[in-house]
């Protein structure tokens, strides 16, 4: 009787987070969504577009959070994502302070204290929803892109960043714009259902666009990161 002997189980290839380029990363993740939150405190309407100030920024974190996930793993993109949005709640702090911090009384500082109170001010609810849209949003991006890898490996690359995307997307956009409605002036559930449906195909059509910039920026880490190598020969 011929008995059938099963592979052994591989586990897919991961960097080490260790490296400078992930500290790149999430330095670069932490600058666009402190960026964006400021950016989406302002409405933008293109013609019958709703939008915010932030909309051209908040994909490329979505970008960054692929290639650390696909490179660095679920682990590592999680750490990213907590540490980027502790920038971000930094940020609300630091714009607290500078609010309620004494200022000129003259026509100009009153005129200043106005526009860092409408500017600025609103940050705190956009954090708030962008805490809660994108910790779901990436954090279950950076999870079917490690549950697809576990199965594929070095194959389907393509095929990880668009499901993932997808999914990240739209929970990351339901929950941001249904917090952060208010706060740029939404008043209606049209401008609601507009801001959110234009919101999420724009993000998910930019991040698409931009699948063969990633795949380069994803392959040049594969063969610049010796850890990578490393897990790579002995997976």
């Amino acid at each position: 009787m011929t008995q059938t002997v099963e592979a052994p189980h591989q586990s897919p290839a991961y960097a080490s987070r260790g490296s400078s380029h992930f500290d790149i990363l999430v330095a670069l993740m932490a600058v666009v969504i402190v960026l964006s939150n400021i950016g989406a405190s302002k409405g933008v309407v293109l013609g019958p577009i709703i939008t915010d100030g932030g909309f051209f920024l908040f994909p490329i974190a979505y970008i960054v959070g692929d290639v650390i996930s696909e490179v660095y793993g679920f682990k590592a993109a999680r750490r990213a994502t907590l540490m980027g949005f502790g920038a971000a709640l930094f940020a609300v702090v630091c714009f607290w302070i500078m609010i309620k911090l004494p200022g000129f009384t003259d026509d100009y500082g009153v005129a200043k204290q106005a526009a860092l109170e409408g500017a600025p001010g609103p940050v705190w609810q956009i954090v708030l929803a962008s805490v809660l849209g994108f910790v779901a949003g990436q954090l279950s991006n950076a999870w079917v892109m490690s549950r697809l890898k576990a199965r594929t490996h070095e194959r389907g690359l393509v095929l990880r960043l668009m499901g993932s995307t997808g999914v990240g997307e739209a929970l990351d956009t339901i929950i941001f714009c249904t917090i952060a409605a208010s706060a740029i002036g939404i008043t209606s559930f049209g401008q609601w259902a507009n801001y959110t449906f234009f919101g999420f195909l724009w993000k998910t059509l930019v991040e698409y666009a931009f699948v063969p910039v990633t795949r380069l920026v994803i392959g040049w880490l594969k063969q610049h990161e010796p850890s990578y190598q490393e897990a790579l020969a002995s997976a």
